[in-house]
């Protein structure tokens, strides 16, 4: 996966239809979630897409989520937000901002509102995972 910051530079000189294909791409790139990790436990509310998330504890206590979606733009959209997070410690991922390195994609205007109002749910739950283990 490249970084938050090269997906970035790339990112504001595409198309829209460009930017789709990239969060496809991105999502594409995901490390694959076994199906019997998919369960209502694991599933993040307020989703249009189904999306699903299960956090994994690094024995050096970092913290490592694996995620799926069944839909590709959103999985494109998972692989951002697990970019700003994804194997860093606890602590770390509690002082990230994670809507502010998000930001400039600028998803909101870019994807429809059923694209990006899981969003949120999904932050929420990565940082509840994170305080737990803080």
């Amino acid at each position: 996966m490249p970084s938050l910051a090269e997906l970035q530079d790339e990112y504001e000189f595409l198309e829209a239809d460009d930017r789709y294909r990239l969060l496809i791409d991105l999502g594409r790139g995901l490390e694959p979630m076994p199906d019997p990790l998919k369960t209502d436990a694991t599933l993040v509310r307020g989703c249009s897409a189904a999306v699903w998330v299960y956090p994994t504890r690094r024995d050096d206590g970092r913290l490592h989520f694996l995620a799926d979606s069944n839909a590709a733009i959103t999985k494109g959209i998972i692989a951002l937000v697990l970019l700003t997070v994804q194997d860093r410690a606890p602590a770390e991922i509690l002082a990230t901002d994670i809507d502010a390195a998000l930001a400039p994609f600028d998803l909101r205007n870019q994807l429809s509102s059923n694209r990006t109002q899981g969003i949120p749910n999904m932050i929420a739950l990565i940082r509840d995972t994170a305080a737990r283990y803080a």
